[in-house]
């Protein structure tokens, strides 16, 4: 008690102190920045009277002479901004808390030095060109810092609905897929998927992706994959080139790391690593390019007059049917975990270890969508945004509604695990039509996909006898197929001119073009065929060379220690800390 007493002298001591230390600051501060009187202002030194800027580049007054757009503008309009020119010595510098003051005409760069402080209207008109590209950047760089940030959300999504005993194993997975993912794509995959992009109109418009590899089929060009920004060099090395690569190189390995949830705690480490080049390198960034590259399936409607040609806003086929639907494949050659299945093939449920963690995932993932599609603009300037960010909202909480319901009226109770799946099935679902649909078509998106993620789970597990820990195929694979289809149903007109070269706006079959669902239709089918297959053939060669699945020794043990290395959860009766690694000292 006396030591308590002593604590609580010696902190009301301290506390004091403190406050006459900050009172004393406080008011010396105050004595030495007191601002002086503000001006009153004058008629010239406002901004009432809005500046006609167009009389600098047309037609100057008939009473003057024409005035070149290089010329300054005239002093007032400098004095009205800032009161003097930059050249001009400030000897009483004062602070500006509110920020009012600070920015203006002189920060406006100028061709000519001599100039500074009194642009003329092209450098003015430059530099309003500078800050509309630098908002897409900063727009775009942003969101793609977000989508990166979904790694984690899939890490704990993962880790927390499979075992603990595998929890290193499945976290090593999620944590390593981006390192190969990005250094892949960064390799080959860029180049193949974006080498034909050319120009990239909301990041200032450079043409350097301007190789495209093709055929020629029918009198039609049939673009295939880029031949240009192999490991960003060259050309490529450009301020918009590598705004865009760090905003796709992000969901390239969203797409990469699905398989990791659907193929846990029986995947040995080597062929996962291969697998994350081989994805980044070849087989997302080949259908990447047909939809997103100016490849062939976007060309659909210029070529046939099929809509606007596949049209896929943020991703549900592009990142998320390319990662369910090789999970898909992974899954069928790796087969079940031990004791998964009964001997009469029913399925046996084994819970996740941590549904807080799972949860947890869910919500950053739910965050991080609004980078994911939103951000898909490429554009911060683009006001749709608001529209993509709503109905993001909207279909995630819809199907997360629709899946908790129709759980509840099954079994009787919620099931927060699948409401969570349903969630995930929602934002799938609507990153394809999240631009080109009005709320009400998000909301049905949603409601659809939150019962779509169930039964197909179900299918998987009970019809094919497929184990799939996390529900990774119906998630992604499923509800990604089906978000590419609701373009082609829901798509309202009111957005997409112009999209992929044709004239118009995106219609649905709802709102008139037949023609758009059928090219979404064909988008689904080429990329079932294209990845399952591609995936299939991919996981036999490296099964029959090295093996894919771990010994069922180890898998029982959990592969945590035979993987990895470590444990994700050290048991108190095993020797892993280091005191008792140490060898003991010697009896005398």
């Amino acid at each position: 008690m006396k030591t308590i007493t002593r604590i609580r002298k010696t902190l009301g001591v301290i506390g004091i102190i403190l406050l006459l230390v900050g009172l004393i600051g406080y008011k010396f501060a105050n004595a030495q920045s007191s601002p002086a009187p503000a001006a009153t202002p004058t008629p010239s030194s406002t901004i009432a009277t809005p500046v006609d800027m167009t009389s600098a580049t047309t037609t100057a007054p008939a009473t003057a002479a024409a005035t070149p757009v290089d010329a300054p503008l005239a002093h007032d309009i400098s004095d009205s901004v800032v009161g003097k020119p930059a050249s001009t010595a400030v000897t009483d510098p004062t602070n500006d808390p509110s920020g009012a003051n600070t920015g203006g005409i002189s920060d406006i760069s100028t061709a000519d030095p001599k100039n500074a402080g009194r642009p003329t209207a092209l450098d003015i008109a430059n530099q309003v060109g500078k800050n509309k590209i630098a908002i897409n950047f900063v727009w775009t760089l942003l969101c793609g810092f977000l989508v990166m940030f979904m790694q984690a959300g899939f890490a704990l999504v993962e880790t927390g609905f499979t075992r603990g005993k595998n929890a290193a194993h499945t976290m090593a997975m999620n944590m390593v897929i981006y390192c190969l993912g990005v250094l892949g794509f960064y390799v080959v995959g860029f180049g193949l998927m974006f080498g034909g992009l050319n120009p990239l109109g909301t990041l200032g418009g450079t043409t350097v992706l301007n190789h495209e590899f093709s055929i020629q089929l029918l009198g039609k060009t049939f673009g295939l994959f880029g031949t240009t920004g192999f490991f960003l060099t060259g050309k490529a090395y450009d301020v918009a080139v590598l705004t865009l690569f760090l905003f796709q190189v992000v969901f390239m390995d969203a797409a990469a790391t699905i398989p990791t949830g659907a193929m846990a705690e029986r995947w040995k480490f080597v062929p996962f690593c291969i697998w994350g080049l081989f994805l980044s390198m070849i087989l997302y960034p080949l259908y990447g390019n047909w939809v997103w590259g100016g490849g062939w399936l976007a060309m659909l409607g210029s070529n046939f007059g099929l809509g606007h040609g596949v049209v896929d806003f943020a991703g549900s086929s592009v990142v998320h049917a390319v990662g369910g639907i090789a999970s898909l494949a992974g899954v069928i050659v790796l087969g079940p975990r031990i004791g998964k299945f009964r001997k009469d093939g029913t399925p046996v449920a084994i819970p996740g270890h941590n549904l807080t963690l799972a949860l947890l995932g869910v919500f950053i993932l739910a965050f991080g969508w609004f980078g994911f599609n939103p951000g898909s603009t490429l554009a911060g300037v683009d006001l749709r945004i608001s529209v993509v960010a709503v109905n993001t909202m909207l279909a995630s909480c819809a199907g997360l509604f629709s899946a908790m319901i129709y759980m509840w009226w099954k079994t009787g109770k919620p099931d927060p695990a699948m409401a969570g799946n349903g969630c995930l099935a929602g934002l799938v679902a609507i990153t394809a039509p999240s631009a080109f649909v009005n709320p009400m078509g998000a909301v049905i998106i949603g409601l659809i996909a939150g019962i779509l993620v169930i039964l197909v789970a179900g299918v998987i597990e009970w019809k094919f006898k497929l184990d799939d820990p996390v529900g990774a195929i119906a998630v992604h694979g499923a509800n990604g197929l089906w978000g590419l289809i609701s373009v082609g149903l829901f798509a309202d007109g009111t957005y997409g001119d112009s999209w992929n070269g044709v004239k118009g706006t995106v219609t649905g079959l709802f709102y008139g073009d037949g023609g758009q669902l059928v090219a979404q239709l064909i988008g689904v089918v080429v990329c079932f065929v294209f990845v399952f297959f591609g995936s299939l053939i991919f996981f036999k060669i490296v099964d029959a060379t090295i093996g894919m699945r771990v010994k069922p020794e180890e898998e029982l043990n959990g592969i945590d220690i035979s993987e990895v290395g470590v444990l994700a959860y050290p048991r108190d009766d095993m020797f892993s800390m280091p005191e008792r690694m140490a060898p003991r000292p010697k009896s005398s």
